[in-house]
C-alpha cells in the first residue's frame, strides 16, 4: 500500500489525448481518486479472501484477480497524478476496512466469499458506469481506463458466479451499498 503499484499491462490510456480545463481536471481527478480507492479496497478484499480460502484453486483465482486489480491500481494512480491531484489520504483506513470485510467473507466459506465477489463486482461495475457518465467527454484517458476496468470487473463477477457463488442476503447487499456510498463520498474529497 505504501509502495507505488506497478502494472503488468500497459495502461488503456496510453496514446490518448485530450485537453481539460481546470474544472474538468478537478472533477476527473476526484472521480479517478475514488476509483483508486476502489482498487485499494480490491487488493485488500482479494488478499484477505485468498488468505481464508479453503480451496487451493480458489486461492489462486483470488490471487490472479488481485494481480489484474493491481493493474487497475497502477493505472488509476498514474491518472490521478496526471490530473494534478492526490490519491486519498485515508488509504490505510480503506484498505483495513476492506481487509476486514474480505476476511469475514472468507471465514464464512468459499461459496459465501464468491458471493461477496459477485456482489462487490456488480456494485463496482455500476459505479464505474456512472463515472463514464460523469467524466468529461474530452477525457479520453480516464474514460479508457474506466471502461477497461468496468469490463474486467464484470468478468470477475461472472467467474465467481460460475465457480459456485452463493447469493448474499439482501441486508448484506444493502450494508455493502451503504459502506460503498460512504467510501465514495469521502474519497471524492479526501
Amino acid at each position: 500500500m505504501f509502495a507505488p503499484a506497478r502494472a503488468g499491462r500497459p495502461s488503456p490510456a496510453a496514446g490518448t489525448a485530450g485537453e481539460l480545463d481546470p474544472a474538468q481536471a478537478r472533477e476527473a481527478g476526484a472521480l479517478m481518486r475514488v476509483n483508486h480507492v476502489g482498487e485499494i479496497c480490491a487488493q485488500a478484499l482479494y488478499q484477505s479472501q485468498a488468505l481464508f480460502s479453503r480451496s487451493g484453486s480458489l486461492r489462486r483465482h483470488f490471487e490472479e484477480a488481485a494481480s489484474e486489480e493491481l493493474d487497475h491500481l497502477a493505472w488509476t494512480a498514474e491518472r490521478v497524478a496526471q490530473l494534478g491531484t492526490h490519491t486519498s489520504h485515508l488509504a490505510p483506513l480503506w484498505w483495513a476496512g476492506a481487509f476486514a470485510w474480505g476476511s469475514l467473507a472468507g471465514l464464512a466459506g468459499d461459496d459465501w466469499s464468491l458471493g461477496f465477489v459477485v456482489e462487490t463486482e456488480r456494485q463496482v461495475e455500476a459505479h464505474l458506469a456512472s463515472h463514464l457518465d460523469r467524466l468529461p467527454a474530452d477525457d479520453a484517458a480516464s474514460r479508457a481506463i474506466v471502461d477497461q476496468m468496468k469490463r474486467e470487473e464484470a468478468a470477475h463477477a461472472d467467474a465467481a458466479l460460475a465457480a459456485g457463488a452463493r447469493p448474499l442476503p439482501a441486508p448484506v447487499q444493502g450494508l455493502m451499498r451503504l459502506a460503498a456510498k460512504v467510501m465514495t463520498t469521502v474519497a471524492h474529497h479526501v
